[in-house]
């Protein structure tokens, strides 16, 4: 037992918990013109989460493509924030913004389903989202898009946070 303790001393192991949900969203690969040739690396864009309300999104780069989507995944693990949820579906219409990139969600009846495009779609999956309905405006660039839905998932208010702050306006 000691000795595993010596080994793995320094160390830091994010473990993905058994019920973790892990999605790449997006692989490039980039080109660095060197004197002889070119060199290639790859970015991955990875969503995680938990499926109960926690996701998170990670991008990784590296030289070949599995150290790039394991880079983004324990990113997006560093990186999860929490989304309310209210019968699988969000509490209220809210919209997210990155770059050019703007997303709106809406909260939808049950059977609705998740109608969003692929990147939108990976980040609600992985939150547990069942029911929503979305739309991409500005730009489809991947990497914005998924910064902007994760940005209007954290400017969700639960109904309780929405009571509390219209008393202490009221208190005033």
């Amino acid at each position: 037992m000691a000795e595993s303790n010596k080994t793995n001393r320094g160390k830091r192991f994010n473990k993905p918990s058994d019920n973790s949900i892990e999605k790449v969203v997006h692989i490039s690969r980039v080109a660095k013109v060197v004197k002889g040739g070119k060199r290639f690396s790859f970015s991955a864009v990875a969503v995680v989460g938990d499926g109960k309300g926690r996701v998170g999104v990670g991008l990784g780069k590296a030289n070949e493509v599995p150290d790039a989507i394991r880079k983004a995944c324990e990113r997006a693990r560093k990186e999860m924030v929490k989304v309310p949820l209210l019968n699988g579906t969000i509490p209220h219409e809210v919209l997210g913004r990155y770059g050019a990139a703007s997303v709106v969600l809406k909260p939808a009846v049950v059977g609705t389903g998740i109608i969003a495009g692929g990147v939108v779609r990976a980040v609600a999956e992985a939150a547990g989202i069942s029911n929503v309905l979305t739309k991409c405006i500005g730009t489809n660039n991947p990497h914005n898009v998924i910064k902007a839905a994760i940005n209007g998932l954290g400017r969700l208010k639960t109904e309780e946070y929405s009571k509390y702050l219209r008393s202490k306006d009221a208190a005033k």
